[in-house]
């Protein structure tokens, strides 16, 4: 069901965020180790990255992390532990020394998004290099916006910053352009500016989609790939959410099938 061929580009890495502990899924269970399809669904999203030609992965584990580690010992990918939750930017800032060294590009996406396709990491691949950015962030248009970070646009269409919900104006949180949590940046100019990033004065967190608009302010190319379907970006928070994902996951591998 990793539906694209594949793009030669520069090395490409990966970094799947599965540290947090989904409070409100009521279990006691890592959340990116509940099943989707009746797999655990970050090994959706470990699939999907790796037909994408990313090498290496690296999973970001906190919560429970024996339980995740047991989970994905057979899928080739490098742990790291973020041993406090201090927010996105935090859990990939802890990968530096996992990437020490290494020259290329980094998919950011985190491990309770199963419905990513490979066609959408490979575009943004192919966005990423065509436009000499770096960064470059997927965007969907949906109904309810409602708990995602918002694409503020220039008055021209240019991408200014994304505004975490909790930060937005009552005119911010009307727009329907969101993030649906997965980019690629250039590693080295990520980790270098996340080296140097501030607490959120909302929350205390460090937040990764604060990156973009530092980047953009520095001069540096930030692109976009829009239009991505808004139930591709499904995320799961809730066993209800959890419910959908799983059915849409295995009407997708009927069809595939058929």
């Amino acid at each position: 069901m990793n539906d694209a061929a594949h793009t030669s580009q520069a090395p490409c890495a990966a970094i799947i965020l599965a540290a947090g502990k989904g409070t409100r899924m009521g279990s006691n269970l890592p959340k990116v180790l509940h099943e989707v399809a009746g797999r655990p669904m970050v090994h959706w999203v470990i699939d999907a990255v790796r037909t994408a030609d990313a090498d290496p992965v690296i999973l970001v584990v906190g919560w429970r992390e024996d339980l995740v580690r047991d989970a994905c010992a057979d899928m080739n990918v490098t742990f790291v532990t973020q041993h406090e939750q201090l927010g996105t930017g935090h859990a990939v800032a802890v990968c530096s020394e996992a990437l020490e060294g290494f020259e290329g590009d980094a998919f950011v996406l985190a491990g309770d998004g199963p419905l990513i396709r490979t066609s959408t990491l490979v575009e943004l691949k192919q966005t990423h290099a065509s436009t000499e950015a770096a960064a470059t962030l997927a965007t969907a248009t949906v109904e309810d916006p409602t708990g995602y970070g918002r694409i503020v646009r220039s008055a021209d269409g240019e991408f200014e910053c994304i505004v975490e919900q909790k930060n937005a104006t009552e005119a911010q949180q009307a727009i329907t352009e969101v993030y649906p949590s997965y980019a690629i940046f250039d590693v080295r100019t990520m980790l270098d500016d996340l080296a140097v990033l501030p607490r959120d004065a909302v929350s205390g967190e460090y937040y990764l989609t604060t990156v973009p608009e530092r980047l953009r302010a520095q001069g540096r190319t930030v692109s976009t790939v829009t239009g991505v379907s808004a139930q591709d970006m499904l995320s799961i928070n809730t066993p209800e959410q959890l419910a959908r994902v799983d059915e849409v996951l295995r009407v997708r591998l009927q069809e595939a099938c058929s």
